[in-house]
């Protein structure tokens, strides 16, 4: 068998394999005997059919069969011979078609296409400059927070001594009918609650219950946008009937001992509510301003370190992002199927991500090895042992569904990274500054 390698990029490699003449003829004696002895040919008796025949009547199962036996032995074999390390199957193509028609007579090519980890070369990943940024937090962000508890506590009292105001929430019983598209079944729902000027709810519903009561009717028209977030709406006029059932106010508690004590046993007071609110909003601030940190670290590691990165990796981890987005959605209770999501445009914009993703996974590895960084089996079970917190599942549970994953190795291979990450804050000449909001940041 002789090979040739060839370099095509950095995480692609092709090798040539000729299979010589005398070992095709070997295997394809071989297995044109089997079938001889296995077949049933009219005109001869059972596994007495000449050689001749059964490789005529059976030419492409003896053919495929050959190439079955031998192929895939020599892949292997060019693979360990020039020392590659392939990232998934590798691609195999036929590059003499013509020799099948003559089998023996002639060598077999093949050409095979192998994706492998790029060699990462390392320099400056130490004492790399970035700053530090610790939100503030003020006594009126303070008050905003305490504010928020005061919505979670509130009660929705009845409305009866006047009509709907802007800020009230009215249940109705709905029908709408399709005034362009009359063939479309009518929208039929009960208790539905409009929460009259609230985000995201239609003006019209808004202008239409204000001043309503319990048992008054409404009918009024909707005209939805081309972009509304509904695709069975965007564009369409609904006229709906309206039977309210119910007028409700938000009353927000008072700011008084007696409500933080309802919070908690330890919230004695306004006072030590207040201060309870702080310290955690502090400690979120610092572990704010180490993400922010970490993450402009790592891009100006990336920005120091260009290098092409397998696609099949990135593909895979573009695939990876995608979902955590359609879970991220679910979560909130949409359903993406209903969304008028380019999903094919998400997944472009994803996959610069996933790229940077993929090449600060390799560099933190490469640095990991760089400096010798271990990870014990205390700390992978550690963090299984996070992990079941996290998930309030049985560690044993946990474990067990890791190990059949292999996620052990992966995380093992996580917290390396982590601890590289680690490594370079340690090393990097970290500058405090004055808090400023990114773009991004709201």
């Amino acid at each position: 068998m002789k090979t040739e390698l060839l370099d095509v990029s950095p995480t692609r490699k092709e090798i040539k394999i000729e299979l010589d003449s005398a070992t095709v003829r070997q295997a394809y004696d071989r297995i044109s005997d089997r079938y001889a002895k296995q077949a049933t040919v009219p005109g001869f008796r059972p596994g007495h059919a000449p050689r001749a025949v059964v490789r005529n009547r059976f030419k492409n199962e003896i053919r495929g069969q050959v190439l079955q036996e031998l192929v895939p032995e020599a892949v292997d074999a060019a693979i360990h011979k020039h020392e590659l390390h392939a990232l998934g199957e590798p691609d195999v193509q036929l590059e003499n078609a013509e020799a099948l028609e003559k089998l023996g007579e002639a060598p077999v090519s093949v050409k095979v296409n192998v994706e492998v980890l790029p060699k990462v070369d390392l320099h400056d990943y130490k004492n790399i400059e970035v700053v530090r940024q610790t939100r503030p937090i003020t006594d009126e962000r303070v008050t905003e927070m305490l504010d928020a508890l005061r919505e979670t506590s509130a009660a929705m009292q009845p409305v009866e001594d006047r009509g709907a105001a802007l800020g009230d929430t009215v249940t109705i019983n709905v029908e709408g009918k399709f005034v362009d598209l009359p063939e479309e079944e009518n929208i039929q729902q009960d208790d539905v609650e409009v929460n009259l000027g609230g985000q995201g709810v239609q003006q019209e519903f808004t202008d239409n219950l204000i001043g309503t009561k319990a048992d008054d009717e409404k009918t009024f028209l909707v005209v939805y946008p081309e972009d509304y977030r509904s695709p069975e709406l965007a564009g369409k006029k609904v006229e709906y009937t309206a039977k309210v059932t119910a007028v409700r106010v938000k009353e927000l508690p008072e700011v008084d001992d007696e409500w933080a004590g309802s919070l908690g046993e330890e919230f004695d007071s306004v006072a030590t509510l207040r201060t309870k609110i702080r310290e955690n909003m502090e400690r979120q601030a610092v572990q704010e301003a180490d993400h922010r940190l970490r993450a402009d670290l790592m891009q100006k590691l990336l920005d120091r370190h260009e290098f092409e990165v397998p696609h099949s990796l990135v593909e895979h981890q573009t695939s990876y992002r995608l979902e955590s987005v359609v879970r991220d959605m679910i979560g909130r209770g949409v359903d993406p199927r209903n969304q008028n999501v380019n999903w094919e445009g998400a997944r472009e914009e994803l996959r610069a991500q996933a790229e940077a993703d993929v090449r600060g996974s390799l560099l933190l590895e490469q640095i990991a090895q760089e400096e010798k960084i271990d990870v014990s089996s205390e700390e992978i079970e550690a963090e299984i042992q996070a992990i079941a917190d996290s998930s309030k599942q049985p560690i044993e549970q946990v474990r067990s569904v890791l190990t059949k994953e292999g996620g052990e190795r992966s995380i093992a291979s996580r917290l390396r990274n982590r601890k590289a990450l680690d490594l370079l804050v340690e090393n990097a000449q970290v500058k405090n500054e004055e808090w400023r909001e990114k773009k991004d940041e709201g």
